[in-house]
């Protein structure tokens, strides 16, 4: 069983940024894909972005490709999300997951945080 703990989150004006980080206990992340969601208020859980087991492959969704950088450190069991040029469509409450392949759909991660909130103001 792998625990998730987001942190990082707040409150920022556009154009701004922020860094977000997910340790993980209980079980090592280097065998999982880990991936970033948000969900804004009601709106569904959307994907963000998504490592590999390595760091070698990335992907980001369109609307924040340029903008948000994921990263992981195995050794800290720690993924990252740097999220620059915030814009007010990216409030929301971000969540990291786990999962066993890489895919962008919510229902294929097996592990969540309890997530963080995002709030940039205008």
């Amino acid at each position: 069983q792998v625990q998730l703990v987001e942190s990082g989150g707040g409150l920022v004006q556009t154009g701004g940024s922020l860094s977000l980080s997910c340790a993980a206990s209980g079980r090592t992340l280097s065998s999982y894909v880990m991936g970033w969601f948000r969900q804004a208020p009601g709106k569904e859980r959307e994907f963000v972005s998504a490592i590999n087991w390595s760091s070698e492959r990335t992907y980001y969704a369109d609307s924040v490709n340029g903008r948000f950088t994921i990263s992981r450190d195995n050794a800290k069991n720690t993924v990252y999300l740097q999220m620059n040029s915030l814009k007010p469509e990216d409030t929301g409450v971000y969540y990291c997951a786990g999962a066993s392949y890489i895919t962008s759909h919510p229902a294929e991660f097996h592990y969540w945080g309890q997530g963080t909130q995002v709030t940039v103001s205008s």
